[in-house]
């Protein structure tokens, strides 16, 4: 196997964008209690892309990808793809709209985590690696002990964040009016085993997020960057 694929994050029970295929983590808090520290970042609407020494891998990881909206993360690709060792990328690549254009975008990938063999990297060796490829990290929204966190504290903040508009500034693909953030990942700061995945991150996703009837490769267009926005 070239990749192993990003596991499947658990939502939050209070997490309204579950589909039937998704898994639900009722004993979040159990989890949560373990962890030192947390980090909250946002939830961005593009495809997972994970960048490594064999390639480009979408979802699936079956093999690397070779979709025309990767072209432009694949030929970064060819430039590092020497330099990442045993270090694999996870991104959102956000080249393709999906259902939220994004208004303020600087860059089409956005790093979210690290993968170095059997471990997920904390956050802050995220943060450097994403740098010394010079990729941005997803927005981060708080880093936060959870030393006298109550679980009520953390769902109402959590419900607050899923209520705001998306850092980029976000709009809704069908209405063409601006809409809430697609939701809020919450993981682990520190570094923790792939096996551990599901103990270690967890999210948020807002209703009916994915309400196209057509599925967006079909006719799919390009996000536009900050700049042509303002040309």
């Amino acid at each position: 196997m070239l990749s192993q694929k990003y596991g499947r994050t658990y939502h939050f029970p209070f997490s309204p964008g579950t589909t039937s295929d998704d898994r639900i983590n009722h004993t979040y808090w159990d989890d949560i209690r373990q962890i030192e520290t947390l980090v909250h970042t946002e939830k961005l609407d593009g495809e997972n892309n994970c960048l490594n020494q064999f390639g480009v891998f979408a979802r699936s990881h079956a093999a690397p990808t070779t979709s025309t909206w990767t072209n432009q993360i694949r030929e970064r690709w060819e430039l590092i793809k020497r330099d990442l060792g045993d270090i694999e990328l996870f991104g959102e690549n956000l080249y393709a709209v999906h259902s939220i254009e994004y208004k303020a975008i600087e860059s089409y990938y956005y790093i979210f985590a690290v993968r170095c063999l059997d471990k997920w990297l904390s956050w802050e060796e995220v943060k450097f690696y994403a740098a010394l490829f010079d990729f941005p990290t997803v927005p981060e929204l708080l880093i936060e002990p959870t030393a006298g966190l109550t679980q009520q504290g953390l769902q109402d903040r959590i419900l607050d964040w899923a209520q705001e508009p998306s850092v980029f500034g976000s709009v809704d693909m069908q209405t063409h009016t601006g809409c809430t953030r697609e939701g809020i990942v919450s993981r682990n700061m520190d570094e923790y085993a792939v096996a551990d995945f599901a103990h270690n991150v967890f999210k948020y996703v807002r209703k009916g997020h994915v309400k196209t009837d057509e599925h967006w490769t079909r006719n799919w267009q390009r996000a536009k960057l900050i700049w042509e926005r303002r040309g």
